[in-house]
């Protein structure tokens, strides 16, 4: 039996439902899905194995213009997906009309390769404004097929996605048929206490944050994990654990609960907070957790 496989890069704007996308391919929660901004920072993958196919998904931070060093590094993952790319999905919400840098709209236009320009978040328009949606995307990227969807309520999901796997490439497997991302277990524990900080605190204080796991031990029925909160001032570090430890300990029963179902184990987890001066603008910071491969 012919076997296929291929990379199906996802990119847009922040916050047009990229992430909600991914984890409804994928089925699992692998990607941070919050109402605010520039939530994904890393370029993740999520791998959905059928008998005869493979499909390696991967969610890009939301296209922004770079304000510090942090955003230039997620910039340059949203770069590299369009350079190992099978097929790009383009994705827009109802009421969007460009998309933030035109270098990589233009890409897209000039792109050789399938595009699917996913037209989401339907759920919320009325029928004339979806007809008028569509006109104007189908004329701004003509070079894309077009479906009007909604990720968070499953709507033509399954549709787009056989239409990926009628695209893909003849290819052996990239990942082992049982594999579901490419990120350690340590990646999804700082991204689930991250996604519990972007939910409970307000302005700056989750754009400054960075989470590291030092202790990652697994037993039979029990994780026991260790995960410093990084921030980059003493006021931020104040605000993070709250009075008496009260907003810190929140958070931290959240992830838990998260995390027990992710891993499905009891998990232990501690939490504390350092401060890391300015670690958005340094590259060797950014360079130890991940993100500038320069």
């Amino acid at each position: 039996m012919a076997h296929k496989a291929g990379f199906v890069n996802i990119i847009g704007n922040p916050n047009v439902g990229k992430s909600t996308l991914m984890n409804a391919f994928v089925g699992e929660r692998l990607s941070i899905i919050t109402s605010k901004a520039q939530t994904t920072r890393h370029r993740i993958l999520g791998i959905v194995n059928g008998e005869d196919f493979q499909v390696v998904l991967s969610d890009t931070p939301g296209i922004i213009k770079p304000a510090y060093e942090l955003q230039s590094s997620m910039m340059d993952f949203v770069k590299s997906a369009f350079e190992d790319a099978d097929i790009l999905i383009y994705m827009v919400e109802i009421g969007e009309k460009e998309l933030k840098d035109e270098a990589f709209f233009k890409k897209i236009t000039n792109s050789k390769i399938p595009v699917l320009l996913l037209l989401n978040k339907i759920d919320k328009s009325s029928q004339e404004q979806l007809e008028e949606q569509v006109q104007l995307w189908k004329e701004k990227v003509p070079n894309a097929e077009l479906y009007p969807i909604s990720a968070l309520e499953n709507f033509n999901v399954t549709e787009v996605f056989n239409r990926i796997v009628a695209l893909l490439p003849d290819s052996p497997p990239f990942y082992p048929k049982d594999a579901l991302t490419d990120k350690p277990e340590r990646f999804f524990v700082n991204e689930t206490i991250r996604e519990k900080i972007l939910l409970n605190y307000q302005k700056e204080i989750p754009y400054a944050v960075e989470i590291e796991t030092e202790e990652f031990l697994e037993d039979d029925d029990i994780i026991r994990i260790r995960a410093v909160i990084m921030v980059e001032r003493d006021t931020q570090k104040g605000i993070i654990i709250g009075h008496k430890g009260a907003a810190l300990k929140k958070v931290g029963i959240q992830a838990r609960e998260d995390l027990e179902k992710f891993f499905g184990k009891k998990i232990h987890l501690e939490t504390y907070v350092k401060v890391n001066k300015n670690w958005r603008s340094n590259a060797n910071q950014l360079r130890r957790f991940g993100y500038n491969n320069k």
